[in-house]
């Protein structure tokens, strides 16, 4: 169905499977943009329009960043930032650290902030902001223990120290949002912004 090849600057499995399973025709690459020294430029201010710019400014980076090595390309950038109660959370580090944020997250709703940027030819030429907002239920430590012990390492490949599509479904009573936003990759806006570049059929 993909009439040209996009650029995805993302070394995310899950939006590489996200985009292939639509039929889009892609290559992936790593942007290795320094994240941190771009967060540190938002570390002030922690609205939730804050977290939205932030989001967009790091996918913007990322799609310029594998662009500029990449002329003439369409670029993909995305990424995704959760906020709980203004406050800004990284992936975790330790099964440890997992452990406390999913304390933290317990009986509250927390925000999932995804950006999308297209970049070509030196400049970003379309972006994109979604939100979900997710609520955990109330679940005991005894849960926990269990959850974490099935999950494994695998709590430290997401922000939320989740993934919907296994047992980290448990841990909600309630989800708002597109699924695709909670994935990281808000498909059906990028495809119809695909579609109106010509880059897959109308």
């Amino acid at each position: 169905m993909s009439r040209d090849l996009l650029i995805l600057a993302s070394a995310s499995a899950v939006r590489a499977r996200l985009l292939g399973d639509a039929g889009i025709a892609f290559e992936a690459k790593d942007s290795r943009v320094d994240e941190d020294a771009l967060k540190e430029r938002f570390a002030g201010g922690n609205s939730d329009a804050d977290t939205d710019a932030l989001a967009l400014e790091l996918a913007s980076a990322k799609a310029l960043a594998v662009a500029a090595a990449n002329d003439g390309a369409l670029v993909l950038g995305a990424d995704q930032i959760l906020s709980c109660e203004g406050r800004r959370y990284d992936k975790p580090k330790s099964t440890a650290e997992a452990r406390d944020n999913l304390r933290e997250f317990r009986g509250r709703p927390h925000i999932l902030h995804s950006g999308l940027a297209l970049a070509a030819k030196g400049e970003v030429v379309w972006r994109h902001n979604s939100r979900a907002t997710l609520t955990m239920r109330d679940f005991s430590d005894e849960f926990l223990d269990a959850y974490l012990a099935e999950a494994g390492e695998r709590v430290l490949k997401s922000v939320g120290c989740y993934q919907l599509e296994g047992p980290g479904v448990q841990l909600f009573e309630k989800i708002e949002g597109d699924y695709f936003t909670i994935l990281g990759l808000p498909l059906l806006p990028l495809l119809d912004e695909l579609r109106r570049r010509k880059v897959v059929a109308p």
